[in-house]
């Protein structure tokens, strides 16, 4: 049994799209394929069912292992793996059956399987990977968190150092001013990253549903 017979059309396939991103690559063209593309899952939705769709795509996100990688590395993996387990899906039912499955079938089963188990090959790897924090997600997805001021009292015009983790539990130390201009945000306050205009955010304070007012 080989790849170039028919019933193993679509594992070829993508042993060759393997071939062309590791090539991509060594040629110097992976940042123009998608060396720096930042995947985020998180849904633009207000209210309850955003959190909800939210929640969903940060869950099946962990599940396929979007994030704990670059773009590229996880499609050759899923590649890689993809084809694999077609040839050798394949050679298992030719022995067992006396003849492999279509190739549809086998492409079809190949992927379902393909997708978690990528996910559990680059968990592993990306502790690998160098990191770099400052691009491993855009700023822009760093809006609608919740931040801690840090250092300082931010106020209009003058920013505080404040803390926020971003979807892969990571920190990241932003310089935050409040979003309403009367308003002071002190060492300790958390706050609702509401906006962002170039490496400056704006935050609301968030009050505790406990407290009443002073």
């Amino acid at each position: 049994m080989t790849l170039l017979e028919p019933h193993n059309l679509p594992f070829l396939i993508g042993f060759c799209l393997l071939a062309l991103l590791i090539g991509s690559q060594l040629a110097g063209l992976g940042d123009i394929i998608g060396g720096d593309t930042d995947l985020t899952i998180e849904a633009d939705l207000d209210g309850s069912d955003g959190l909800a769709a939210s929640g969903m795509g940060e869950a099946l996100a962990t599940l396929l292992g979007l994030g704990r990688v670059p773009l590229l590395i996880w499609l050759a993996c899923l590649f890689f793996v993809f084809s694999t387990l077609g040839v050798i899906g394949q050679s298992i039912a030719a022995s067992l059956a006396g003849s492999p499955l279509p190739a549809s079938l086998a492409a079809l089963a190949a992927a379902i399987a393909a997708f978690p188990l990528n996910g559990l090959l680059v968990r592993p790897l990306g502790a690998l990977v160098p990191q770099d924090e400052t691009s491993a997600v855009g700023l822009d997805s760093l809006v609608r968190r919740d931040a801690t001021i840090q250092i300082g009292t931010a106020k209009a015009g003058s920013p505080a150092r404040a803390k926020v983790i971003d979807r892969h539990g990571q920190p990241h130390f932003v310089m935050v001013e409040p979003h309403d201009e009367s308003d002071a945000l002190r060492e300790g306050d958390t706050v609702l990253l509401v906006r962002r205009e170039g490496h400056v955010f704006y935050g609301m304070r968030l009050e505790s549903p406990l407290l009443g007012p002073e």
